[in-house]
């Protein structure tokens, strides 16, 4: 696996309406072709975080962001055209069947339509590629942006919660599609279900609410990532 980073982040701190931040001091590192979770209990800051990153939060700060060992801006156009976010209940383009939202988000990045039915077949998700988005279910509408976001194949994915409303077949095939994403590029994902990220994962971040706000708390890596590891940091039996 390629060790050079591809993009880092450090003294990111995130709020929504005032100075309280919902996530502080937070660095992450992310090397090409690398798999890193993010897992913590619900309220950790795990889509503040995620949302920061993708560059779609205003109400943020952070010292110093980086692509490919450069500084960037979290909203610079060429850090954009890099990175694509899936949301945990993606409920904007409504109106538009999956083709023409597939065929939007490809014009969007200036990138030729790529043929994507290996994938939708993956995710048995044939008989809706014509449904208006909006009679989805929140399943359908999540397969919807996975399978628009592998397609384009950026060089770094960013997955908040992706197996939510996922039935267990989509979910065995997205570990998949994530473990050989590793060819293309790097992802980026959160979940509070265990077996996500030590099924998928080379490095795994503990987020944890402490003193107010979602703070890393520990990192694993390799043969360190285990449910009774994670567990153990967390202190919860649920997870």
């Amino acid at each position: 696996m390629e060790t050079s980073e591809l993009f880092g982040i450090s003294g990111l701190s995130a709020w929504y309406g005032t100075a309280d931040p919902v996530i502080e001091d937070v660095a992450l590192s992310i090397a090409r072709g690398e798999v890193v979770g993010v897992i913590g209990m619900n309220g950790a800051g795990k889509t503040t975080l995620f949302k920061a990153i993708a560059g779609v939060l205003g109400t943020c700060r952070y010292d110093e962001a980086r692509l490919d060992g450069r500084r960037v801006g979290l909203t610079d156009r060429a850090v954009k055209r890099r990175r694509i976010m899936v949301f945990s209940d993606e409920r904007a383009f409504g109106n538009f069947t999956f083709l023409e939202y597939l065929s939007f988000v490809f014009r969007a990045y200036r990138t030729p339509l790529a043929d994507c039915s290996r994938i939708v077949q993956g995710f048995g998700f044939e008989r809706y590629v014509e449904t208006p988005l909006r009679e989805l279910s929140l399943g359908s509408r999540k397969k919807a942006s996975l399978i628009a976001a592998f397609a384009l194949s950026p060089d770094l994915l960013i997955l908040d919660e992706p197996v939510n409303g996922l039935d267990f077949e989509s979910t065995e095939y997205l570990y998949r599609l994530i473990r050989g994403y590793r060819e293309h590029g790097s992802v980026l994902f959160s979940s509070h279900v265990l077996e996500s990220v030590c099924l998928t994962c080379d490095r795994v971040l503990v987020l944890e609410r402490t003193d107010g706000a979602g703070r890393t708390r520990k990192t694993f890596s390799g043969e360190e990532i285990s449910p009774a590891s994670i567990r153990s940091v967390l202190g919860h039996d649920e997870l």
